[in-house]
């Protein structure tokens, strides 16, 4: 595994609090018995007590340890040596690796070797897996029933009422659609709960949200008639995740694929990391990784960067989530992101979309020579005199970058607002 640049480490934090308390833990002084190899970083760090803390990093999982009591991952030490190792101060190769590391390392190959066996391959029962079917199909058919009820109600009492419902009132309903195994309806409503009293156009996007659910319930019930890309997207929807080993084990698309953009995402309770690639004949997935709370993501890719692997597509309509099938080769930076596109024409790319699957929430999008606004929660202009509103948008460094000018940014496209996730300035990709 190649050395980490300073900016994988930073993408790796798991917020800006743990990175500056890293930062000023990043040089050789309070450091000692530091090594690398292969696959592992290590070192030890003198903290304020006698013993200093022992930190080892998987590079190529990554996965981290370190003996302080954060229950972050990774902590400001494990970000700190990572930090060194980047810029080639500390943790040089050929140090025998220390105890405590291999000690680690080897504990983790034995929990691998043991869920390996664990999930081999079994025969099938085709009779046990059918009941397995058909009581999680009815099941999901009652949800659905009951979930269609109370849009009905909600409609029939009007949408102010249900602005002044208390939380419990959202997440008594979402509870009811995980025990009916819709977790992503569930994920939804629980998100509704605050959305209608953090936007001040709630009433439109609780529209817009609950007609979505409507169609989703009716599109649930109307399955036999969909096509299997249709219905994936359905299922996708209502949360009956693919598994990986079924993707596996279809076609694969050879690189080199160039990393559009990335986002993380930290609900309380699930973090989300989604990346945005493309293929060379344009095709665009999006890869999805998921840690629950005091885990860590995968490291994220570097935006602009061009990379030598082959990905399986997950069933559904474009853009397809995806998946790496194979290892992932860094072979260059892009100085480009390819051609964009006008508001007026993204616009219409995310009505085809929609079109296509009415409950997408995102599309990714390439806008040509926009330039940013601060007024209000920022905005994006074109050339043309159209404009899109920003969200969850870092206008400061958004503003830094671009200067006022006008620049190429990539980002996804939701409800009619842009979350930007890259700039291309002056020949560089660069992360906002």
């Amino acid at each position: 595994m190649g050395r980490w640049s300073e900016e994988t480490v930073i993408n790796a934090a798991p917020d800006s609090s743990s990175l500056a308390a890293a930062r000023k833990l990043a040089h050789p002084g309070p450091w000692t018995d530091c090594g690398s190899n292969d696959d592992l970083v290590w070192g030890k760090c003198q903290g304020s007590g006698k013993t200093p803390y022992q930190v080892s990093v998987d590079i190529v999982a990554p996965a981290y340890r370190c003996s302080c009591p954060s229950r972050k991952f990774p902590c400001k030490h494990a970000l700190a040596l990572l930090l060194l190792w980047a810029r080639g101060e500390a943790a040089e190769a050929g140090a025998e690796t220390a105890d405590f590391a291999k000690e680690w390392a080897d504990q983790r190959a034995v929990r691998a070797t043991v869920k390996e066996r664990r999930n081999a391959v079994q025969p099938a029962d085709p009779e046990a897996q059918a009941k397995r079917l058909t009581a999680r199909l009815a099941l999901m058919d009652a949800g659905v029933d009951d979930f269609s009820r109370w849009l009905t109600d909600l409609v029939r009492t009007g949408l102010a009422a249900a602005r002044n419902q208390p939380y419990s009132w959202w997440d008594a309903v979402a509870a009811r659609l995980v025990d009916s195994q819709l977790p992503g309806l569930a994920e939804q409503v629980r998100d509704m709960a605050s959305q209608v009293h953090g936007r001040t156009d709630w009433a439109d996007h609780l529209l817009r949200h609950a007609g979505r659910w409507w169609a989703l319930t009716k599109a649930w019930s109307g399955r036999d008639n969909l096509t299997p890309e249709e219905f994936s997207d359905v299922k996708a929807a209502l949360g009956w995740a693919t598994a990986s080993a079924d993707v596996q084990g279809t076609e694969s698309l050879p690189g080199p694929w160039l990393v559009l953009g990335a986002h993380r995402s930290d609900d309380g309770r699930l973090q989300q990391q989604r990346t945005w690639i493309q293929g060379p004949d344009g095709t665009v997935v999006v890869l999805l990784d998921f840690a629950a709370q005091g885990q860590g993501l995968a490291a994220p890719q570097l935006a602009g960067a061009l990379l030598d692997v082959t990905v399986a597509r997950y069933p559904g309509t474009t853009p397809q989530r995806g998946m790496f099938t194979g290892p992932v080769t860094p072979l260059d930076v892009a100085s480009s992101l390819g051609t964009g596109h006008s508001i007026v024409q993204a616009l219409e790319h995310e009505s085809a979309a929609v079109a296509r699957s009415p409950w997408r929430t995102r599309i990714p999008v390439l806008l040509d020579e926009v330039t940013v606004n601060s007024e209000g929660t920022g905005w994006l202009h074109d050339p043309h005199g159209d404009a899109l509103p920003l969200v969850d948008a870092p206008l400061d460094s958004l503003l830094a970058l671009t200067g006022g000018h006008a620049a190429s940014i990539f980002g996804e496209l939701e409800d009619g607002r842009v979350r930007p996730l890259t700039v291309v300035v002056d020949g560089r990709v660069v992360t906002p």
